[in-house]
């Protein structure tokens, strides 16, 4: 079995997309062309890599054992290839980061290094800290922007040792309590009258920092609010204008909405958000976000 590494290419954008027909237009090739290349894998593996269902892609219990390998083996490839030129940065960069630092703190430093190296291909994926953190170390993508379980404040360097990585603080958010406008003072989480709290799923560091102040500043268990999953910050915002729910929010973010009406902001918590890399992982495309956040780490005033 001789399986080249462009195979491997369009199976992982095969199994990102679940769907042969945006996998063909990703890679710039005929559908029939992916779908033939598919079945020529598979053929070569023995196993059925991809099931239809409802008319719907799904991978198989094979095709997600092999997707592991699959992304290890292109990320090798990957940092070998950049290794061998170490002094400028080129190949992919593939970057993890929460919605708050995607959206408040990565668009300009992204647009500067794209003027310097626009050779880089550069690629963002979104999610909490928790499954951020796990996409390092499979190898999904290269580094993160993650902010430390709750618990780990100085312990933040052992915490991401014991996990095979390495890190470094790179922002520093004030996060803040973001109440219905007409919600009476509050000096305390027992003063919180609200039904809910609007966050997003499990693996949210801001998630967790949240439940805690809850846990620990309420009178009994009935004061924790019932917590309401949504997708988005502004999904949260609106919860909240909607008078049903209070959320924790970066002031980087709530900053970018542009003064929105129907909220009060209570400062809750200052938290770094780190960047997180793979021991010996050290390529010139890394070095090169990092020079770049050093410097915005700087003129942030820490």
């Amino acid at each position: 079995m001789n399986i080249d590494l462009k195979a491997l290419e369009l199976f992982c954008t095969v199994a990102r997309e679940l769907s042969i027909t945006l996998a063909a237009q990703r890679l710039g090739r005929a559908p029939s062309n992916v779908t033939t290349r598919i079945q020529q894998l598979e053929s070569e593996l023995g196993v059925s890599l991809f099931l239809r269902k409802n008319k719907r892609l799904h991978l198989s219990p094979e095709g997600e054992q092999f997707l592991v390998y699959a992304q290890k083996i292109l990320s090798v490839s990957e940092e070998a290839r950049q290794i061998l030129h170490p002094d400028k940065p080129g190949g992919s960069l593939r970057i993890g980061a929460m919605e708050s630092t995607a959206a408040s703190r990565l668009p300009e430093a992204l647009a500067s290094y794209h003027r310097k190296w626009p050779e880089v291909a550069l690629s963002v994926t979104t999610g909490p800290s928790a499954p951020m953190l796990e996409a390092v170390q499979a190898r999904s993508v290269d580094c993160a922007f993650i902010a430390p379980a709750v618990g780990t404040e100085g312990k933040e360097n052992s915490e991401l040792s014991s996990m095979g990585l390495v890190g470094q603080p790179v922002f520093r958010e004030e996060l803040m309590l973001v109440l219905p406008e007409a919600h009476p003072p509050i000096t305390s989480a027992a003063d919180v009258a609200v039904g809910s709290l609007a966050t997003f799923r499990p693996g949210c560091t801001y998630r967790s920092i949240a439940e805690e102040w809850f846990r620990k500043g309420g009178v009994n268990p009935s004061s924790i609010p019932n917590i309401q999953e949504v997708g988005s910050y502004h999904g949260m915002i609106a919860c909240v204008c909607a008078g049903t729910s209070a959320c924790v929010i970066p002031k980087s973010v709530i900053e970018l909405l542009h003064e929105p009406v129907g909220i009060q902001q209570i400062p809750l918590k200052t938290i770094d958000t780190w960047l997180v890399w793979r021991e010996n992982y050290d390529t010139p495309a890394l070095r090169e976000l990092i020079s770049i956040l050093s410097g915005a780490h700087a003129t942030q005033g820490r």
